[in-house]
């Protein structure tokens, strides 16, 4: 395991900090894929998230030759090497519902496809509800579901990365222990991999918002996944309560969790190299990324609160 002791950034180092901050949000793909490269880098990201296609579409039109060539162009001439592809939310891996289960189970391999097309590496998804169905079947599922997309996408370099989740519903993936079995119990480990949400941990009742709990959650997920897996942390503030539960997105210190946890998380020299991404909301002149982006910026700067 890593080390345990959290190291905050030292006061005559702190003036490097924004060429070292791996911060950036989600960003739109209208107009094609390779624009959201212009938007984040417009509000100053080093890191981007997007979708590969429409959310509200089990699977859209193949991408074109030019549609790959135009997004390629624009990553090579971007300031931003860290990109993470999010799945659509339709995707269930657990659906009890055998139509639902296999639409979810090809779009998934879908959207694997299309990050491999881009040379996204990473592929974020939310683990699935059981809809009743219950914790251990819901997880067995799951396991089916990603051995059968990884079955389909032998030699592939993209990762298919797990979401922590709020725990809303019969969502799976509140706990660490759920995403451990999951990667312990497909046939190919190698190819997972974990992003936390700090909303989501929260409302699940990891409490990150105060230093000794900040410390053991981070302790916690070191000991039943480990840090080597953990490739992105989608930065979100709670609008509800340590573990209601409920997945509702807050801007950076006007949230639960508040300014202190983001301090902590932003100068853990442990987690300074997994890029952190928002999605919080926002309007078309993304002035809230921008808002958003300086606090972290703010945060991982001013010293230590006592």
């Amino acid at each position: 395991m890593t080390e345990q002791r959290m190291t905050l950034i030292a006061p005559h180092q702190r003036t490097l900090v924004n060429d070292r901050l791996l911060i950036g949000a989600h960003e739109s793909i209208a107009g094609g894929i390779h624009m959201a490269f212009a938007r984040a880098e417009s509000v100053g990201c080093r890191a981007l998230q997007i979708f590969t296609k429409s959310t509200n579409q089990w699977r859209a039109k193949p991408l074109t030759d030019e549609d790959i060539a135009n997004y390629k162009t624009a990553a090579s001439k971007s300031s931003i090497n860290h990109v993470i592809a999010h799945d659509c939310y339709l995707i269930n891996l657990c659906a009890t519902d055998r139509a639902i289960l296999q639409k979810s189970r090809e779009a998934f391999v879908d959207e694997l496809r299309r990050c491999e097309e881009l040379g996204i590496r990473y592929l974020n998804f939310h683990p699935g509800a059981h809809m009743g169905a219950g914790e251990e079947g819901g997880i067995k599922t799951i396991i089916d579901s990603l051995d059968w997309a990884h079955e389909q996408t032998r030699g592939f370099s993209v990762m298919s990365v797990l979401e922590t989740t709020a725990g809303q519903g019969t969502a799976i993936g509140r706990r660490f222990e759920q995403l451990a079995m999951i990667i312990e119990g497909v046939q190919e480990p190698h190819r997972m991999a974990v992003c936390i949400d700090t909303c989501h941990i929260f409302a699940a009742g990891y409490d990150i918002g105060r230093e000794p709990t900040y410390m053991n959650t981070i302790r916690e997920f070191d000991d039943i996944i480990g840090l080597q897996r953990l490739v992105a942390i989608h930065t979100n503030d709670s609008k509800k309560p340590l573990g209601s539960r409920v997945d509702r997105h807050e801007h950076i210190g006007k949230g639960a969790i508040g300014k202190l946890g983001f301090q902590l998380l932003m100068q853990d020299e442990r987690l300074m190299h997994i890029p952190k991404i928002l999605e919080t909301p926002k309007g078309e002149d993304l002035k809230e990324d921008t808002m958003n982006l300086s606090m972290l910026q703010t945060l991982a700067m001013v010293g230590r609160k006592k």
